[in-house]
């Protein structure tokens, strides 16, 4: 009993001590390393301001001869104390105040002094790195800029071989590009000058200067001959041309004033003096651009001139057709005046229809107007024929609408004058048909005749009389005209069908009854029954006696359904 109590209790113990004993090297090696970190800062701080700063500032000491250097040289000394004292020391005092907190196990403000550590080294190598750059922009200064130089005298060199080899492209520009090279020779002798003396400062600023005056130079001697070319040789044989085409139209008697070609070519030739002028003093802005604007300007009036030449043409052709064709609709109109009181006599027209007619007369009168006097400027060569040709796509369309008004006003009348026509066709028809629908029940003798159509034959003989009496009045009204003749026909084909309808009803009853009799002797019951559709057929009531006779037959007989055409 006591062993099995003793055995948990060992096991707890054990348990409590193992765990003691990691919790204490788990805290020594979270020392350990928090310590690591703040030795680790710690060299890292020495090394940003270390000898590499030292070092490049004692080569500056050695170059020192002029006054612009050594007053570099005290600022950057002077920038060397402040990182020193005012960054360094704060870190050292920092990085004990750390390794403090450390050792008194207070590692979470220690992980925010470590932090802050961090940030401030970061801040002092930034500082340092940008002194450093400074520096060694003067202690390496003769091997780069030497390299430098070399290079800028190769492309110099080029410069001058390209100019020699075509001297003759650059044109007024010689002068300016010689006394150029003259001035970069000048400042390649500086640049040896300042060597010589340890002047770095001064280095620094004729390398830049050189590189951007050879730079300017190379893009200037590249672009140039083409720009002289333009402006020298494109350009005036252009105006020359521009001028005799000019000159000879005008004496031909082209109006071209709307082109002002003169002060045009006044204006360009003062701008490529002014762009050679600025191209003497290197000054390339957008020549380019301005002088194949200019170009372009004369292509553009060469066009001009083709279109002037094409539209002269184009405006005499197109005038005459105009002219016809103005002749045309005026005698339409005229003709239709003529005939005004005519028409407003036979047709019903509405004020508002008349009114158009006046519209259109008046519209025709102004482009009459207008025409005249397009023609008088074409005549007299006032105007520009391009002008004159859009003015006569303008008037020709304002005719064309004119045409199409007219068109549908026309055909308005004309299309009274059909249904008039078209009424009397109507007429005749209905009457024959009419006629043929008397004749047709006089010749069969029909035993009774419903009233209804007698009704519906005095309705249709009614109507035929409406559409005499609208044929007759003046002014006709066209719309009433076509009630009248539509109403009428409607009711002249029902007669039509009707009287149709009978005959056949008639014709049917009496051949059934005929048929049937050959059954009657030998079949009493037909015999009746045939008897009952006989007296029913003389009563009128022929559709109850074709169906008494069918269905007598019927019984003996069911092939003579397909000699009657009846359906089984």
């Amino acid at each position: 009993m006591n062993s099995k109590f003793l055995l948990p209790v060992i096991i707890f113990i054990t348990l409590f001590i193992a765990t003691i004993i990691i919790l204490i090297i788990l805290n020594i090696r979270r020392k350990q390393k928090f310590k690591r970190t703040i030795e680790d800062l710690d060299l890292e701080k020495n090394k940003v301001i270390g000898v590499p700063v030292l070092s490049e500032l004692s080569k500056v000491r050695e170059l020192v001869k002029t006054d612009d250097l050594k007053q570099k040289l005290t600022d950057w000394d002077e920038t060397f104390k402040e990182i020193k004292e005012g960054g360094i020391d704060t870190l050292t005092d920092l990085i004990t105040e750390a390794d403090f907190l450390v050792d008194r196990k207070d590692y979470k403000n220690a992980m925010k002094k470590i932090a802050n550590i961090e940030m401030n080294l970061e801040s002092i190598r930034h500082k340092t790195n940008i002194l450093l750059d400074e520096i060694k922009v003067i202690t390496k200064s003769e091997e780069r800029n030497r390299s430098v130089i070399t290079k800028l005298k190769a492309i110099f060199r080029e410069c001058e071989n390209k100019y020699e080899r075509i001297k003759k492209d650059y044109g007024p520009l010689s002068e300016s590009i010689e006394s150029e090279f003259i001035k970069i020779d000048k400042d390649f002798k500086k640049f040896e000058s300042y060597m010589d003396r340890n002047d770095y400062v001064s280095v620094e600023k004729i390398v830049v200067n050189l590189d951007n005056e050879i730079a300017k130079l190379k893009d200037y001697l590249d672009k140039t001959p083409d720009l002289i070319l333009m402006a020298t040789m494109m350009i005036p044989n252009k105006i020359e041309e521009t001028k005799t085409a000019y000159f000879r139209m005008q004496r031909d008697g082209y109006p071209l004033d709307y082109l002002n070609v003169e002060y045009n070519i006044k204006e360009i030739q003062e701008k490529v003096a002014k762009i050679i002028d600025n191209l003497k003093e290197f000054k390339l802005d957008n020549a380019d651009i301005e002088l194949k604007t200019m170009l372009e300007y004369f292509n553009t009036m060469f066009n001009n001139f083709d279109k002037e030449r094409e539209s002269k043409d184009i405006f005499r052709e197109n005038i005459k057709k105009l002219k016809k064709k103005i002749e045309g609709v005026n005698k339409v109109v005229y003709d239709i005046y003529i005939q005004m009181d005519d028409i407003k006599t036979t047709y019903d027209l509405s004020e508002t229809e008349i009114s158009k007619f006046s519209i259109i007369n008046k519209n025709l009168e102004k482009i009459n107007e207008d025409y005249k006097a397009l023609f008088e400027h074409g005549k007299g060569k006032t105007f520009a024929y391009s002008k004159l040709v859009e003015e006569l796509d303008g008037l020709n369309s304002r005719l064309t609408r004119l045409q199409d008004d007219l068109d549908y006003r026309l055909k308005s009348i004309t299309s009274m004058k059909d249904d008039e026509s078209r009424a009397k066709e109507q007429l005749n028809m209905i009457q024959n048909l009419l006629i043929q629908s008397k004749n047709k029940l006089k010749d069969y003798k029909i035993p009774v005749i419903p009233n209804s159509y007698f009704i519906e034959l005095d309705e249709a003989g009614e109507a035929i009389r409406e559409i005499i009496k609208e044929l007759a009045k003046k002014p006709i009204v066209i719309k009433i005209l076509n009630i009248r003749v539509d109403t009428a026909r409607d009711l002249v084909f029902k007669i039509y069908n009707k009287t149709n309808d009978i005959v056949k009803s008639v014709i049917t009853c009496e051949n059934l009854i005929t048929y049937g009799n050959r059954y009657r002797t030998t079949y009493k019951e037909i015999d009746d029954a045939l008897t009952i559709a006989e007296d029913l057929f003389r009563k009128g009531k022929y559709s109850q006696s074709m169906e008494t006779s069918i269905k007598a037959i019927s019984t003996v007989d069911d092939s003579f359904k397909s000699k009657f055409n009846i359906e089984k």
